[in-house]
């Protein structure tokens, strides 16, 4: 009998490590694909060097793909013009449809692959992507926009599994990758280093002083450049005579002023976003939604209107920041989404 061909992206990592090595011992025939996406050279040499061994160990043909322009242009470039626009963008929800499950799957196809696999923590339900079994690790938030093409070819082999018992195992299994006491994670997002603020220094003027005001338009004290601030932030700018906590609102880039108030001001009940992927015969009803990836699922009324999501919340939500998405959820399987304005 014909075994399932799959292409596994990996990244040199323990996540996509051992879903490559699950996948072969779950009977796939099984090829790996490593995406070059970023610019650190340092780095890809030793991730390619760990896809490699995998390679080897497995006894699996690896790719190494030079997606870096399309990157720069689709994921990099629109993260620094979100800052610059007043936005906090969302690069690993946006690199999902167009690098991972785009570029790649279209790769994957080319090398006669069925299927296309990735360590993400997440599950497929129903058609649609849903919630990993460990809910600390879930990454379907991100996921959000990805295709029905891709969905119904992706295999999250982790899905089912907590990362805190597999981690151990896969070591064991594969310890080229290191120990418990020297394995480190991989940061959130793979072209950021240390800081934000290191990338966008290299394109735009960051380091403006400038003026805060409260929601009257009152000057109330000052601070080091609007792109230093997201929503929600309440450290690094300077606040004349307060006692109290005060929080970034929103800011003003036109202007460079930065807006502040109470923890109180920071509240919404009311959301909106640009739809990405809800689809057009989506039903106006209760759902749970997700307004940025570590806050919990919030019960809300959604509808969809001329390519508008809006959602009427049960309970208030904090420091909503334009430019994050809104993912809407049927219980534990995500329907959709877009981007918060």
């Amino acid at each position: 009998m014909k075994k399932t061909k799959v292409a596994v992206l990996l990244s040199g990592g323990i996540d996509s490590s051992y879903a490559a090595y699950l996948l072969q011992l779950e009977g796939y025939e099984v090829e790996g694909i490593y995406l070059k996406l970023h610019d650190d050279e340092k780095k890809h040499e030793q991730c390619i060097q760990n896809v490699q061994k995998v390679g080897e160990f497995l006894s699996i043909k690896t790719h190494v793909i030079d997606a870096m322009d399309d990157f720069k242009r689709i994921v990099y470039d629109n993260f620094v013009h979100s800052y610059e626009a007043g936005l906090t963008p969302n690069p690993c929800a946006l690199c999902n449809p167009h690098m991972k499950f785009g570029l790649a799957l279209d790769k994957a196809l080319e090398l006669g692959c069925e299927k296309i696999a990735t360590g993400h923590y997440a599950r497929v339900k129903d058609a649609r992507i849903a919630e990993a079994a460990d809910g600390s690790k879930d990454q379907s938030y991100f996921l959000f926009g990805i295709s029905q093409e891709a969905i119904n070819r992706v295999i999250f082999p982790l899905g089912g599994l907590i990362k805190e018992e597999l981690k151990p195992i896969a070591l064991e299994k594969l310890p080229w990758l290191g120990s418990l006491q020297t394995y480190k994670e991989s940061q959130d997002v793979c072209f950021i280093k240390n800081d934000y603020m290191d990338i966008l220094r290299l394109h735009v003027k960051v380091d403006r002083a400038g003026v805060v005001t409260d929601q009257e338009g009152n000057s109330i004290g000052t601070h080091q450049g609007y792109m230093h601030y997201t929503v929600g932030k309440r450290r690094g700018f300077r606040i004349d005579g307060a006692h109290d906590p005060h929080y970034v609102l929103r800011t003003e880039p036109k202007t460079n002023t930065v807006i502040v108030g109470k923890k109180d001001e920071l509240k919404t009940y009311e959301v909106s976003a640009v739809n990405l992927s809800l689809p057009k015969d989506f039903k106006d009803g209760e759902y749970g939604i997700k307004v940025r990836y570590r806050s919990p699922k919030v019960l809300a009324y959604v509808s969809l209107e001329d390519g508008v999501i809006k959602a009427k919340l049960k309970e208030p939500v904090f420091g909503v920041a334009a430019g994050q998405a809104l993912v809407v959820y049927e219980d534990d399987k995500v329907l959709g989404g877009g981007w918060l304005n």
